[in-house]
């Protein structure tokens, strides 16, 4: 299984990157150490100049990938949720039940990730972090409209499109399981934000985990009942 694994590739849309960062060691490296930066920086304080320095490389480089440190965000961004719903569709490959594909599809929206050794160069536990803190960015912009045109967001919306046909699976008849996906997907990232920055705003503790997964499955349950 490891051995099959191993041959996995994340996709990602092709218009968030310059040439393909997975094609080459220098690649998997500046996504490695954007990573890491983009955490303990914040995209403000996040440049070109400090990733190069950092993986000891030059800026005219990183240029050759992305062509700004927006579109680097967006593909990780994107990397992110290709990568959740490869872990979705492994997940519920086997299982008959909607209702328990979608528990495991909001437990992995809501719940915290581990490394996955499969892909040693990304650290999914930061970059989740980066997700939380960062990923609203990718679209609260005033070219939107065109990187939606261009595919940015194909990832996200390819995942929410996945638990929006569970959910008509299990109620035909609801109006918007669309809506409601993508306000679960956003919500699980705010309340984790609030929990760790702005802990009047949420009931949620970070350091209990189940507790953001019990929230959302009730409500989405509760909402789409028949």
């Amino acid at each position: 299984m490891r051995n099959f694994l191993a041959n996995i590739k994340i996709k990602v849309d092709e218009k968030v990157y310059l040439k393909d960062p997975e094609t080459s060691e220098k690649g998997r490296q500046i996504v490695k150490h954007s990573i890491l930066l983009l955490d303990e920086l914040g995209l403000e304080s996040f440049t070109f100049k400090k990733l190069a320095e950092k993986i000891g490389t030059t800026e005219a480089t990183i240029y050759r990938y992305f062509e700004s440190k927006h579109m680097l965000l967006s593909y990780l961004i994107s990397w992110y949720w290709s990568w959740l719903e490869y872990r979705l569709v492994f997940a519920t490959n086997n299982i008959s039940s909607a209702a328990e594909r979608l528990k495991i599809a909001i437990a992995l929206l809501a719940g915290k990730v581990e490394l996955d050794m499969d892909f040693e160069h990304v650290d999914e536990v930061t970059l989740q972090r980066i997700v939380v803190s960062e990923s609203a960015k990718v679209y609260l912009t005033k070219e939107v409209d065109d990187n939606n045109r261009e595919g940015f967001f194909f990832s996200f919306k390819r995942f929410c499109k996945r638990v929006t046909a569970i959910i008509k699976e299990i109620n035909p008849t609801y109006k918007y399981p669309a809506s409601l996906v993508s306000t679960v997907a956003e919500t699980s990232h705010y309340q984790k934000f609030f929990s760790l920055h702005l802990p009047s705003l949420t009931n949620i503790s970070d350091s209990k985990d189940e507790q953001l997964v019990e929230f959302l499955t009730d409500m989405v349950f509760k909402t789409i009942q028949k």
